[in-house]
């Protein structure tokens, strides 16, 4: 578990805020779900030989004696909720939620125990367009958060179920064929999730599983026809992509389209966001069967990645500082600042509240990081006067105003800043 300090919060707002933009000029409506659900939800959903079914889930009995986990990911609770609440009867949805994910892993820069996750669902939506828009989408969130050079685009298909099935049969020859050069843990694998396997981060393995069967060859017509249509539409917008036979994902649900969107500059997590299409899971889940498709994003791995842009427009925790310095002037003053709020609802205004001398107050001021500080003084305060002193602007110096001048004052300074 990591703590979110108060100057680190900063990015968070800025990226969430982006976030938020980017969804909502798509279309996309937040949902907001609950942090624990039902075990069975993720044992039907990701799949019981799985990583996160296995070792990774946070799970306990109620005192009802109910098996209840801490949601690992979102796509299962989203989808359950939907049907929850009929939300899939005939009609289309693009949804959105973030929280935190509960995952017993190893912690490690960007890999985290707790961590925060954003999802993006559309559901009943056949259509590769729909495949591409999730796509299109996240490029153009990467270019307004300046990383769109740090990140690259893996896809890969893989089919249907039944095309899959056939094409585990060929593997599962295949590994079998070299069960010598495979490790414990692929092994293992092999009789319960063999498609992992080309997921190995094992380099003495990097061989055995370059040379296995791909996927793409095992694909009908109508996947082929819907993947080639996803890379046409991204060939047509200019937006680069890599195809990786190898690229699987760790979740059961997949079908057809995969992607990810990786990075070379966060060590081993190099994942930053991944997703694809999920048409099996709704019936899977006691739907009617439809048409999915979603990607996830680790924010934590996001921020790392956006540490290194520099300039970036961070809000400032605080715009003004007041001093208030004698009896009167805390009065005054403190009615002054619940004018400037209602004046001014943007002003970031923080007020010295616990006395001390000018001096004492003034470094407080300029601590603080505000670009101005209000000065209130008893006889500032008999005369309905403020002094107005630029804290990171020398050549501005210090003024004296009105009450009304400040507020205009500040008013302009909201303007342009």
């Amino acid at each position: 578990m990591h703590d979110v300090l108060p100057d680190q919060t900063p990015l968070w707002q800025y990226a969430e805020s982006i976030i938020r933009e980017v969804l909502a000029s798509y279309g996309y409506s937040e949902i907001r779900l609950p942090i624990v659900e039902k075990t069975e939800l993720f044992k039907r959903s990701i799949g019981e030989v799985t990583d996160i079914v296995e070792k990774e889930m946070y799970t306990f009995d109620d005192r009802n004696g109910d098996s209840l986990t801490l949601r690992p990911e979102g796509t299962a609770g989203c989808l359950r909720a939907c049907l929850e609440h009929s939300l899939l009867n005939g009609q289309v949805h693009r949804l959105w939620y973030s929280g935190p994910m509960y995952r017993h892993e190893r912690p490690q820069k960007g890999r985290y125990r707790q961590f925060i996750q954003l999802g993006v669902e559309t559901y009943g939506m056949a259509a590769p367009d729909i495949d591409a828009e999730l796509i299109i989408l996240m490029d153009r969130l990467w270019k307004r958060l300046g990383i769109r050079a740090k990140v690259h685009l893996e896809l890969n298909s893989l089919g249907t179920i039944e095309e899959r099935n056939v094409y585990r049969e060929a593997l599962v020859t295949y590994f079998q064929q070299h069960v010598a050069l495979l490790d414990e843990e692929s092994q293992r694998r092999l009789l319960t999730n063999p498609l992992r396997i080309l997921d190995t981060k094992n380099p003495a393995m990097a061989e055995v599983v370059a040379n296995a069967p791909e996927l793409l060859a095992y694909l009908g017509e109508d996947s082929r026809q819907h993947f080639t249509a996803i890379t046409d539409i991204l060939a047509d917008l200019a937006i680069p992509y890599t195809i990786n036979p190898r690229l699987v994902r760790g979740l059961d649900y997949y079908s057809k389209t995969v992607f990810e969107w990786v990075t070379t500059e966060l060590g081993s997590q190099g994942t930053v966001c991944a997703g694809g299409r999920y048409d099996g899971l709704i019936g899977q889940l006691g739907g009617k069967p439809n048409f999915a498709v979603g990607f996830a994003m680790g924010m934590e791995r996001l921020l790392a990645l956006m540490e290194t842009v520099p300039d970036l427009p961070l809000a400032k925790p605080v715009d003004v500082y007041m001093v208030r310095v004698g009896s009167e002037a805390e009065r005054v003053g403190l009615r002054f600042a619940e004018a400037l709020r209602t004046a001014l609802p943007a002003l970031k205004l923080q007020m010295n509240a616990d006395g001390g001398s000018f001096k004492s107050q003034f470094k407080k001021a300029d601590k603080s990081g505000a670009d101005y500080a209000i000065i209130v003084g008893d006889d500032e305060a008999a005369c309905g006067q403020v002094s107005l002193k630029a804290l990171r602007n020398g050549q501005e110096g210090q003024q004296t105003l009105s009450q009304t001048q400040a507020i205009e004052f500040l008013r302009d300074y909201l303007l342009v800043k």
